[in-house]
């Protein structure tokens, strides 16, 4: 980079579970994502032996490509000799995330220009806020919009006009399906250009107090808007630690972001000068400069196992055990489950931001932020430093912090370490020895289960179950007092992805944490998801195989006991092997002709092909699977989804088989 040293520093020896982790993930890998890099170095080779990809449009194709564009840009698009630039932008003044990407293009463009490229902006992709949706229709369209947004991008890049991508995306399922799409034309470099967190509001603790004094009806829905609109208050990304904030951490610590401008609020004089230093950058790293940095190439097992750690050590979203699944598909690398276990043993928690703690991105980035925990897991071995980045070879590039000096853009080394220990601590004193994210297993299957924000006397229940096929339902319950005075394990079923689109159960959250406040021991188990953003109540999450697939969860009856151990990694049920047998699977997802409404009709199509959660619940495939080499089992949804649609059979077959 021109504002910076260009070094490739080496960190630790890697912690030796990691290495294995990271080996085992390249063995199982070996042919799809050799099939993946073929495919993309090819692409890559003539990229750089024909010069800018425009160049070799027939002539009435490219005439196309430059007829709207005006000034300057449109004779240099018309040679053909410059870099070519595509702008992806997840644009819209709805949501405080993304309104600040209005200024983005003109300024993405001058900077490109400055660097001797030509910048356009190729499409746009649809932005959806899982806080609006929350509890509403609109939610269960939200993780297929991931595959939407995917799809989105390579349209907008399928015009083969452009030499390198930059990604505008902040929020919930933007950033994956930008990254899924962008893989997908592996052999162009793309950097995401974040817009940054808005400032502090009201304060995490009041606003979460806020909320659970209008579930018990104590306070009306004025204080409760007022409060809601303190915290969320001006344009950025909303400043607690769920999904669209640890899409950004992740980004980072992939080097898919510029070094420290992860954190950096918006219409700042910092923000506009790493906005403007990413334009220039895309020309630099494109396949007609010296330091070509192809994203499919920048993508490997390493850099997503360090995604990983950055999850694991900051207690990040749920979410991401099903899109790092998915991200890490489109560049032909098979993670799974069992390696996020795996991680999580020797990756310790090392942050406490909302809903973690009481601190938001804000005071984390004021402690050190994102350059203090790199250093940090680099020094300990738990992070791989010999990886690409879009600054240069070695993530110790990602030590150094931007400021504006004599209002020149510059990067400086952070020597120190956090300056706040309540919010970030050094890999020898963390919060606890483990990842803030567990897997738990048993005869109801598989599940996630966030303890970073759970305290420790609620790790473990042993009670009786509670079975709703709505949330609504849940919260009509707790309304009218059905709840009150006992312990139990909620089970809310047909909530996964191949039943209604997997939509956040978030709105439980308040309910049960004040019958969790009460002195009552409750927890939730479901097939559905609860969010970045879910807190103290304890849950097994994403419980795979879900109920509409035949899963074990659609045996579970009112009063049955079921023990959760997220400390142990444990989910069972209580009830006899033989006894589950003998069972039917109770209640069914809803029909296609039932499912309508708010255009979930349009999303059909969607239910019948999602995988499972483990597989990232999506619905493409293990990128280079297709290769005649690659053996059973892995790179495709199974048959998942198809079983129950518009059918009268029982989905069960699988459930009794599975129960132990």
């Amino acid at each position: 980079m021109n504002e910076r040293t260009n070094r490739s520093g080496e960190g630790n020896p890697v912690n030796t579970l990691i290495q294995e982790v990271t080996d085992r993930i390249a063995e199982r890998s070996a042919v799809s994502r050799a099939a993946y890099l073929d495919r993309i170095r090819r692409d890559g080779e003539q990229a750089r032996a024909k010069g800018p990809a425009r160049a070799h449009l027939g002539c009435a194709n490219l005439a196309h490509g430059f007829a709207g564009v005006t000034g300057e840009d449109k004779p240099a698009l018309r040679a053909a000799a410059k870099p070519g630039v595509a702008i992806v932008t997840s644009y819209n003044d709805m949501l405080s995330a993304h309104q600040p990407y209005e200024t983005y293009p003109p300024e993405l463009k001058a900077a490109v220009r400055k660097a001797g490229g030509v910048a356009q902006v190729a499409g746009g992709v649809p932005a959806m806020c899982d806080g609006i949706t929350q509890g509403r229709a609109g939610m269960e369209l939200s993780l297929y919009s991931r595959d939407v947004i995917a799809m989105a991008t390579a349209i907008a890049l399928s015009h083969d006009m452009f030499d390198s991508t930059l990604l505008l995306g902040v929020c919930d399922k933007i950033v994956p399906g930008l990254f899924i799409g962008a893989l997908h034309f592996g052999h162009l470099p793309a950097i995401f250009v974040p817009a940054g967190p808005m400032t502090s509001g009201l304060p995490n603790k009041v606003k979460a107090r806020t909320r659970q004094l209008f579930a018990e009806g104590k306070v009306g829905r004025v204080e409760l808007l007022d409060a809601e609109a303190k915290s969320y208050h001006s344009p950025g990304t909303c400043t607690f630690y769920g999904t669209a904030n640890s899409n950004q951490a992740l980004m980072e610590v992939m080097g898919l972001h510029l070094p420290g401008s992860t954190f950096v609020n918006p219409h700042t004089e910092l923000r506009h000068a790493l906005t403007e230093a990413a334009g220039r950058r895309a020309v630099e790293i494109t396949a007609h400069g010296a330091e070509y940095t192809p994203i499919g190439e920048l993508v490997n097992e390493k850099s997503i196992v360090n995604a990983c750690v950055a999850l694991l050590a900051t207690g990040g979203s749920t979410n991401h055990t099903l899109h790092l699944v998915a991200m890490a598909a489109a560049a032909g690398i098979v993670l799974t489950w069992d390696d996020l276990a795996q991680l999580s043993r020797v990756v310790p928690s090392l942050t406490k931001i909302y809903p973690n703690g009481q601190a938001d991105v804000n005071h984390f980035r004021e402690a050190g932020g994102m350059q203090v925990l790199i250093g940090d897991l680099l020094d300990e071995g738990l992070l791989h430093a010999d990886v690409l980045t879009v600054a240069g070879p070695g993530l110790d590039r990602y030590r150094e912090a931007p400021e504006l000096v004599d209002g020149e853009l510059v990067w400086s080394p952070v020597t120190g370490g956090s300056s706040d220990l309540d919010v970030l601590r050094p890999v020898a004193k963390p919060f606890s020895a483990d990842g803030g994210i567990h897997m738990v297993e048993g005869n109801l299957g598989r599940a996630v289960s966030k303890v970073s924000a759970v305290k420790p006397e609620h790790l473990v229940i042993e009670a009786p179950a509670k079975v709703f096929h709505d949330q609504l339902d849940l919260l009509k319950a707790f309304e009218a007092g059905e709840l009150d005075g006992q312990d139990f394990v909620a089970v809310i079923r047909y909530q996964g992805p191949s039943a209604n689109g997997m939509p956040e159960l978030h709105k439980l959250t308040s309910p049960l944490a004040v019958l969790l406040d009460r002195g009552q021991r409750v927890a939730i188990v479901t097939d559905g998801r609860m969010s970045g953003a879910s807190g103290k109540v304890p849950a097994a999450i994403h419980l795979s195989p879900e109920a509409a697939d035949g899963g074990p969860i659609a045996l579970v009856r009112e009063g049955d006991v079921i023990r959760l151990d997220s400390a142990a990694g444990t989910l069972e049920l209580l009830v006899p092997a033989e006894e589950l047998a003998r069972r039917a699977p109770e209640g069914r997802p809803l029909s296609d002709a039932q499912w309508v409404g708010t255009g979930r009709e349009l999303f059909a199509a969607f239910r019948r092909m999602a995988g499972h959660a483990e597989q990232g619940a999506g619905i493409f495939g293990v990128s280079g699977a297709e290769s005649p080499h690659h053996g059973p089992g892995l790179g495709f949804p199974a048959e998942a989804g198809s079983s129950h649609l518009e059918t009268n059979a029982p989905v069960g077959a699988r459930a009794a088989g599975l129960a132990r």
